[in-house]
């Protein structure tokens, strides 16, 4: 990309999407293509046409979707498969008719089977059940990767693929019902402080262990890959006996009872923690091998102690609003 390139951020109000605006800003990026939700309908096949024939960007990351935690997920499944195959859809086959140089689609780490062996490299796709409550969400997200790889075989395009393992970092979703374990635990926390509760209750049993990614390590990592060289793309890519894709992750996990300890301590909540065992754990773990990415030129900067500090800032401001 050139500083000047038309670069198309799909759901640059999001978390993975401010952080991408920001990073790229900040690298001196000055010609981005940002479209709210009132502006643009991600949905709407016609209006998505119209936006790609219109603007005509050179480069876009797909980085809109509908998220949420394991509550959100198992509430709202047929939401999450439609939205996301929808979206996602009107998205990668209009950038191929306009011609777009490359795209980069963001994933997700729930692609993985649920007994996948520890870490998970990119071969571990498709080898097993997929965990049970985010279903419907994962095979959205297997179904946009394929759908790149095809359009890359078929058409000749550059649409590669990310898979991001639990990201969080500022802008994230604090809401209780619908956002991931990390933010929400940084939330509950908080008030269990400021209304002086003795304990807060976490679901399952704490032994699941997690790996969490800073949004502004996710964002750097998809622009140094939207960065490749076009032979290292051809070759780590393109090339039919590799993944279309590569995980991005930290290469470490924690347990949630080790996170919400770690939240206990950010936040500066004095009581204890309970873990409600009736509540489902959901995977394992999920620990990806980022072997790949490293061989490719990068690396993570941010540790989680640090991340949640600058995290749980960025919610106070917004908290008191």
């Amino acid at each position: 990309m050139q500083t000047k390139s038309k670069i198309f951020i799909a759901g640059h109000k999001g978390l993975v999407g401010s952080s991408l605006v920001r990073n790229l800003t900040a690298n001196g990026y000055s010609n981005l293509i940002l479209k709210g939700r009132d502006e643009l309908d991600l949905l709407d096949r016609e209006a998505v046409s119209s936006f790609f024939q219109t603007e005509k960007p050179e480069y876009v990351f797909l980085a809109a979707a509908k998220v949420g935690g394991i509550m959100a997920n198992s509430t709202y499944p047929a939401d999450f498969i439609y939205e996301n195959l929808i979206l996602q859809t009107n998205i990668i086959h209009n950038a191929y008719l306009s011609e777009v140089k490359r795209l980069l689609f963001l994933g997700s780490s729930c692609i993985y089977p649920k007994f996948s062996p520890q870490p998970m490299d990119e071969s571990c796709l498709l080898k097993g059940e997929l965990e049970p409550t985010n279903e419907p969400y994962a095979i959205a997200k297997i179904a946009g990767m394929k759908m790149c790889e095809a359009y890359n075989r078929q058409y000749g395009t550059h649409f590669l693929s990310v898979m991001p393992t639990n990201l969080y970092g500022p802008n994230d979703n604090f809401d209780l019902e619908t956002s991931h374990v990390l933010p929400a635990l940084l939330r509950r926390f908080h008030e269990a402080k400021i209304k002086e509760h003795s304990t807060v209750t976490i679901w399952g049993t704490g032994n699941p262990r997690r790996e969490f990614l800073h949004v502004d390590d996710m964002a750097a990592a998809c622009i140094h890959v939207m960065n490749l060289s076009e032979e290292v793309v051809e070759q780590e890519f393109l090339s039919p006996d590799k993944p279309g894709f590569v995980n991005v992750g930290c290469g470490a996990d924690v347990t949630i009872g080790q996170l919400a300890e770690m939240v206990s301590e950010v936040v500066g909540f004095e009581g204890e923690i309970e873990f409600d065992r009736t509540k489902p754990d959901g995977t394992p773990q999920k620990l990806l091998d980022i072997s790949k990415l490293r061989s490719l030129g990068w690396s993570p900067d941010i540790p989680l102690i640090a991340g949640l500090e600058s995290t749980y800032a960025c919610f106070l401001k917004d908290y008191a609003k």
